[in-house]
């Protein structure tokens, strides 16, 4: 990518689009374009299709989409599949009539299958039923990568995908309706602290392991394949380690200072059993996480006390 490139972040407010926005400034690039929801609402498509045509960007990351936890996407299963679809048919589509050449589109490891060999490879997509408790959102994404491949083959573009594993980092959602289980732990564990009590609840048998990227991980990682010319194809995107939920309490009692004891509620679903990606991809392209789970969380623990006096 030219330094002087005009490159648009779709969704640069959230967690994702604004760790794109400090890697890409970091590096150089002067030319950002952002639009905030108030500004353009990506659900219109006339509205996309208008922006694009005027502002015509050399490149767009596509990091704008609905996001939630397990709770938040076994309940609102019709507002997650329906608000991703739209989003990324009006951005794909929008980007390829205005003359977009290069689009990064940002997916989720939930597209691969529930019960899918470890680590899960690329060619593992669609090779199995999903996890039912998100499936409404892994269906939206595994159609963002079929319409990037799409337009490749039918015109020439040059649209790729990401499929990142468990994100946190600055930015995070911390509302326990809706959050993931890295930022619901780290408030739970801090509440819990602040009044005193000898228990942290966490949900589920605390048995799945789940592996997690640090997000300023993943925008150099998004970034570094932009600037290698990445043509297409799907590439993982994780650190290719796990824990267990248990484990990851442990590890963020630690950093909050709680010194209670865990409880898990049985009662409440555990989700996919594992999921850790193979990076080998990324790997031999040169490319590797940086940030280690403690400190990844340190900087997330931070990045929530910054919340709580704003």
């Amino acid at each position: 990518m030219d330094k002087q490139a005009k490159i648009y972040v779709a969704g640069h407010r959230g967690m994702v689009g604004s760790a794109l926005v400090r890697r890409l400034a970091a590096g150089g690039y002067s030319r950002l374009l952002t639009r905030s929801r108030a500004e353009l609402d990506l659900l219109d498509q006339a509205a996309t299709n208008a922006f694009l045509q005027q502002e015509r960007p050399d490149f767009i990351f596509m990091a704008a989409a609905k996001v939630g936890g397990i709770n938040a996407n076994n309940s609102l299963r019709a507002n997650f599949i329906y608000e991703n679809l739209m989003v990324e048919a009006n951005l794909i589509h929008g980007a390829h009539q205005a003359g977009v050449e290069r689009l990064c589109f940002l997916g989720s490891s939930c597209i691969y299958p529930r019960e899918c060999p470890q680590p899960i490879k690329e060619e593992y997509l669609l090779t199995g039923p999903l996890e039912p408790t998100n499936e409404p959102y892994a269906i939206a994404k595994i159609a963002g990568i079929n319409l990037c491949e799409s337009y490749n083959r039918q015109y020439g573009r040059r649209y790729f995908s990401v499929m990142p594993t468990n994100l946190y980092g600055p930015n995070d959602n911390y509302d326990l309706a809706n959050s993931h289980v890295l930022p619901a732990l780290i408030r739970k564990a801090h509440e819990a602290k602040q009044r005193g009590d000898d228990e942290l609840v966490v949900w589920g048998s605390g048995t799945p392991r789940r592996e997690f990227l640090y997000v300023d991980d993943l925008a150099d990682a998004c970034v570094f394949l932009m600037e290698q010319d990445i043509n297409d194809g799907l590439f993982n995107l994780g650190t290719g380690e796990d824990v267990t939920i248990r484990e990851l309490a442990e590890t963020v009692m630690a950093v909050t200072g709680f010194p209670g004891k865990i409880v898990f509620d049985a009662g409440k679903p555990d989700g996919t059993p594992r999921k850790l990606l193979d990076v080998e991809r990324m790997r031999r392209l040169g490319w590797q996480a940086r940030t280690t789970l403690r400190d990844g969380i340190g900087l997330a623990y931070n990045d929530f006390l910054g919340t709580q006096t704003r």
